[in-house]
């Protein structure tokens, strides 16, 4: 069971003994499922309610739902991840996810951070297509040992409650130079990524499988009584 385990000393020092997680794993990654009870007691955190994330397994039309977003003048954020791995190849770097997973993930973490500080006096909404607790799920997903640094930083820096969770969706999902994950893998990714979301008492909403002008249009009706969209 390895890092699955290790994970809940790492909430329960995060939470106290307040919330209690339990990894339960088989052999594949998708065979595990959490048991956990409400917060009672609240991390030293920073707590940004106009920040709202768009997480995902890959290749589930993110991207393309923030950039209808951009269409519709929100603000948005892009995917760090992405970015990280065309300038590691450009410059024949060594932290990409099928060389060094834990320094790409490193990279993550900080970009990730670099753009929630960044905006730290920001009053507008801003969508951020995947946050902090990403690189959190990718280091479950990777099962590396536990890192004292990244459960302080992802319990500090807190996004709104609310958080869009996209499918997996096998008819757009596609494999390039940058992805290179197969679609089973993509679905283990997915429900790593929404285990930790919960796990970290974010409430998420999924986002349905429909045309990116649908799928923004959806966010925002869900959004509506928070904001003026007009």
């Amino acid at each position: 069971m390895g890092y699955y385990i290790e994970r809940v000393y790492a909430f329960k020092s995060s939470y106290g003994n307040s919330r209690t997680i339990v990894f339960k794993r088989n052999t594949p990654p998708s065979n595990y499922f959490i048991e956990k009870s409400y917060l009672t007691k609240t991390y030293n955190m920073i707590i940004k309610n106009n920040f709202h994330i768009i997480t995902g397994g890959p290749g589930v039309g993110k991207t393309t739902l923030i950039n209808e977003l951009q269409k519709k003048q929100m603000n948005c954020i892009p995917e760090i991840a992405r970015e990280i791995i065309k300038d590691q190849l450009k410059n024949n770097g060594q932290a990409l996810p099928w060389k060094n997973a834990k320094e790409y993930s490193k990279l993550m973490l900080s970009h990730s951070v670099r753009d929630y500080v960044k905006l730290l006096d920001a009053p507008d909404l801003y969508f951020f297509d995947r946050g902090i607790p990403d690189t959190y799920a990718y280091e479950c997903l990777m099962s590396f040992d536990y890192d004292e640094n990244l459960d302080r930083i992802v319990n500090k820096y807190r996004y709104n409650k609310i958080v869009f969770i996209l499918p997996p969706w096998e008819e757009i999902y596609k494999m390039d130079s940058e992805r290179k994950q197969d679609f089973q893998l993509a679905k283990e990714t997915y429900h790593v990524i929404k285990d930790t979301y919960e796990c970290l008492n974010y409430d998420l909403i999924e986002v349905p499988r429909l045309a990116p002008a649908k799928r923004a249009d959806f966010v925002k009706k869900i959004l509506f009584h928070c904001y003026d969209f007009t």
